[in-house]
């Protein structure tokens, strides 16, 4: 979530306060997302240069309020209706190391994969333990909640079928050990974070 229009949203019901924009963000993200009031200055302080929101107030510290401009309103609404750019998957740090075992001599990809759907199955559960702790009282802790364990759930998917995958792989005298490069058209230089 762009912190930078989580705080244009905010300040769109009317002026506040950053230690107040950081205590609404969490609330309403479910208090999934800890944010630095810090992080929350810093970002109002480029909002004011770039023109998007003005202060009143005191010149700096907690007396400081903000409001979004129109410029900023304009920015918000062009952001609510931008489609975010999945053509190139991201950089995975989990797809990166099942890539390597799968190549790195005297490693056991299959003992790799399990070791980190077993994590990721714990960390299932421990979500689903907060959606059944009174995740359904809070929509915005519930619709986290809910985005978190389908993200997940998809993780445990991919690991679940590139064992499989794998596993044909070897049985079919297929395992890959050369070094040679993806096809250009699979490769993609963008770094996405």
């Amino acid at each position: 979530m762009s912190v930078r229009h989580a705080l244009l949203a905010l300040l769109s019901e009317g002026p506040k306060y950053g230690l107040q924009l950081r205590e609404e963000f969490e609330a309403r993200t479910g208090e999934v997302w800890p944010l630095n009031v810090g992080q929350v200055y810093t970002t109002l302080q480029r909002l004011e240069r770039d023109g998007l929101v003005e202060s009143e107030g005191a010149d700096d510290g907690p007396q400081k309020a903000f409001q979004i401009t129109e410029s900023g309103a304009a920015e918000l609404a062009d952001w609510l209706r931008t489609l975010p750019d999945l053509s190139a998957p991201p950089r995975d740090e989990l797809v990166m190391k099942v890539l390597v075992a799968i190549r790195l001599p005297g490693t056991d990809v299959h003992a790799v994969i399990q070791d980190h759907r077993r994590y990721l199955v714990q960390l299932m559960q421990e979500w689903t333990r907060i959606k059944e702790g009174g995740a359904d009282g809070d929509l915005s802790l519930a619709l986290a909640v809910d985005a978190e364990l389908f993200r997940l759930d998809s993780v445990v998917r991919w690991l679940d079928a590139a064992d499989a995958r794998l596993k044909r792989a070897a049985a079919e005298g297929h395992v890959e050990q050369s070094r040679a490069p993806l096809p250009k058209q699979r490769r993609y230089t963008g770094v996405r974070g």
